[in-house]
């Protein structure tokens, strides 16, 4: 059966065709942030087979194929690889509206060339063709890489690492710039059990003696400008629960001693630390030109049964239904009084909370160094960066806000063949502007929109990420 990607694929205008061909097909891709290891990228292995390189790690497809009724040792566990493909395949013919149908066919036909709809009917044919050409260097994680035209990706890095792999591959040739990403999640969560074990990691790696949240914060500067020497532009935050109340240093500081006594924190307690700990932060970013990521609205590791067998980041994760928007406000505005609010990218991913992000955003967008869209709306992200969600963020932010502002679209992928998501999401764009040009709400100035296209997919992130 012959695949349904072709060129104009999700794109319904004349207009929509042009600014993609014209415009968004063309430009390099800035991933600005995702999870790849950087080892990986530094080693720059081949893959054995596709099932190796396609379903190691990618909880997108485990939780499908969960629930498709595939057991659970046909997804995590040591069955021979092409049976674990046969049944992924069993899977995508089942995901019609998924996301995944989708990705999975641009992937096939970007990386393989490959014009056959994936069924349990061709599998083994597709099987054997894809793992053919996984076999030669052609094939390898850079060239993978090189094949989608990446130009700059941002891995996702604890301030406790030592970089070693970003720094390597910074004395190379090589074309693509890997720079780490500062998440300074665990030195937040106070609340976790393994708090006080990290803050010793990170008393080993700074040489500093952390008794007070000052050294705390001292630490973590030292550790920020380490990450700015290995290339670091951004930073990164996942808030999942109460993440700001208002405090002073002398009361986190308090609450900060009392954990690392052995005792236990009340809600509040940790709210404060966290929005003390995050103010200081987001103001050391400004101060170094760094832009400030906040995902928010996770709920993790629902499953304890498969937390226990399988560990974290294995597809038992859902959004949450928390309201936080006064919280939100005065953790932005506690820095804007002092004018240290650093660019910021809010992502929401509880749908509901679209058009309160962009509209928060529209709070804090004055400033004296002439950026434009300083406070952004995230692109859609995780359960949201399916068709339907990046519709809603682009209505969302072109309702309230400025969508010639955005800075475009992202993988948040542990994958080396995800990178024609940015396609998916560049079709979609266009598709979306090409609709409002067509129903004659917009002029069809194609000089204007195709530049405004070139910038919402490259340039915009280029100049607000300094690369």
């Amino acid at each position: 059966m012959e695949s349904f990607i072709h060129e104009d694929f999700m794109l319904g205008t004349a207009t929509a065709r042009e600014l993609y061909h014209q415009h968004a097909e063309k430009m390099p891709i800035i991933d600005f942030h995702n999870h790849l290891n950087p080892r990986n990228i530094y080693e720059d292995s081949c893959y054995n087979n596709m099932t190796e390189v396609w379903l190691g790690g990618d909880h997108y497809k485990w939780r499908v194929m969960r629930a498709a009724g595939v057991p659970e040792e046909l997804i995590t566990g040591n069955r021979e690889p092409l049976e674990k493909f046969v049944v992924w395949s069993y899977t995508v013919q089942n995901c019609i509206g998924n996301p995944l149908y989708h990705w999975t066919h641009l992937e096939l036909k970007r990386y393989f060339g490959i014009d056959t709809v994936l069924t349990p009917d061709f599998a083994g044919d597709i099987w054997d063709a894809c793992n053919e050409k996984l076999k030669t260097r052609e094939y390898s994680n850079r060239n993978l890489l090189r094949m989608q035209n990446v130009e700059v990706l941002c891995t996702t890095d604890d301030p406790a690492d030592d970089l070693e792999w970003h720094k390597s591959m910074a004395g190379e040739d090589f074309s693509i710039r890997v720079l780490p990403t500062f998440r300074p999640e665990k030195a937040l969560g106070i609340e976790k059990a393994d708090f006080p074990s990290y803050i010793r990691r990170i008393e080993e790696k700074t040489g500093l003696n952390i008794s007070s949240l000052a050294d705390v914060i001292s630490a973590l500067k030292k550790r920020l400008d380490y990450f700015i020497g290995a290339g670091c532009r951004v930073t990164d935050h996942s808030l999942e629960g109460s993440f700001y109340m208002p405090s002073d240093y002398e009361e986190g500081n308090i609450i900060y001693k009392k954990r690392m006594a052995g005792a236990s924190l009340s809600s509040e307690e940790v709210a404060k630390y966290r929005g003390f700990l995050l103010t200081e932060l987001g103001r050391e970013y400004a101060r170094r030109n760094l832009v400030m990521q906040l995902h928010i609205g996770a709920i993790r590791s629902n499953s304890t049964r498969m937390l226990k067998k399988l560990g974290p980041d294995t597809g038992f994760d859902s959004l949450n239904d928390f309201n936080y928007a006064p919280q939100l406000s005065a953790l932005l505005d506690d820095m804007d009084q002092t004018e240290e609010l650093p660019k910021t990218i809010l992502y929401y991913l509880n749908p509901k909370d679209a058009e309160m992000l962009a509209s928060m955003a529209g709070n804090f967008q004055s400033n004296t160094h002439g950026i434009r869209g300083k406070i952004q709306l995230g692109s859609a992200w995780w359960f949201c960066d399916h068709k339907n969600g990046m519709e809603r963020q682009m209505n969302a932010l072109s309702d309230v806000g400025l969508i010639s502002t955005f800075i475009g679209m992202l993988t948040d992928s542990r994958s080396f063949l995800s990178f024609p998501r940015h396609e998916y999401f560049r079709r979609i764009l266009c598709n979306r502007i090409g609709a409002l040009v067509e129903n004659g709400e917009y002029p069809k100035d194609m000089h204007y929109l195709g530049e405004m296209i070139e910038n919402i997919c490259y340039n915009n992130a280029k100049a607000y990420f300094n690369l």
